[in-house]
């Protein structure tokens, strides 16, 4: 799946959410975001909680919010394997998913960078953990979950406690430099480098071909611009 598309683009404030770089300096409170329905979901961080904080891309540079209206709040929990395929998000539950997702990214870069959590973003995944789960049923095609919006933010932040306080789980943030997923490397020897090949590791090997063959065609006394 190709990185967060932006067809039509406006700017937008988000009011109680901050944008986080990723040595946990404030970036931003207006975000450039896609119109409804128009942007692609990547979900390759092997967490649910992970992906949603993903779905702001380009943390340290240029922000890119995925849910800029609740339509694609909708559509990210209906694409996101193992939760409902249909959930309603008002307003209030909307700017609560928001909350949701960069407190955990906000813990995630704590996690990273071996510091202290941060107090009310942890006030904020715990909270919302504290609250009523969705319902989950076993049927011939396998584990179907079903509940609300909010049902569904709790059981997000569950996972993102149970990531969070694994001292076994492996989290790290994409080797891409401007992309700034945390994903969790379950590979042997976690020596996964990008955060999906399709959305980040193939870009970074063709660049880095593209440069070998411009310093090549230079070494050989060619202007690669002519």
């Amino acid at each position: 799946m190709a990185d967060l598309l932006v067809v039509d683009v406006l700017v937008v404030d988000l009011p109680m959410v901050d944008v986080t770089g990723s040595a946990g300096d404030d970036l931003a409170t207006g975000l450039v975001t896609g119109q409804d329905g128009d942007v692609d979901f990547a979900y390759v961080s092997g967490d649910p909680a992970l992906d949603l904080a993903g779905t702001v891309v380009s943390r340290r540079d240029l922000p890119l919010d995925g849910l800029g209206a609740p339509g694609d709040l909708e559509r990210w929990v209906a694409e996101c394997e193992g939760l409902p395929d249909r959930v309603t998000a008002d307003h209030a539950t909307f700017l609560s998913a928001l909350s949701l997702r960069e407190a955990v990214y906000r813990l995630a870069l704590d996690r990273l960078l071996d510091r202290p959590f941060d107090p009310d973003s942890l006030r904020i995944v715990n909270g919302t953990a504290a609250g009523p789960v969705p319902t989950i049923s076993l049927g011939d095609d396998g584990l179907r979950m079903s509940g609300s919006l909010g049902e569904v933010l709790s059981h997000i932040a569950r996972g993102a406690v149970a990531v969070l306080s694994d001292p076994d789980a492996h989290l790290k943030e994409c080797g891409r430099p401007t992309c700034t997923r945390v994903y969790l490397d379950r590979s042997r020897g976690a020596r996964r480098t990008w955060c999906g090949m399709d959305e980040c590791g193939n870009r970074v090997k063709a660049a880095a071909y593209r440069a070998r063959r411009r310093a090549s065609t230079t070494a050989n006394g060619h202007d690669p611009t002519a």
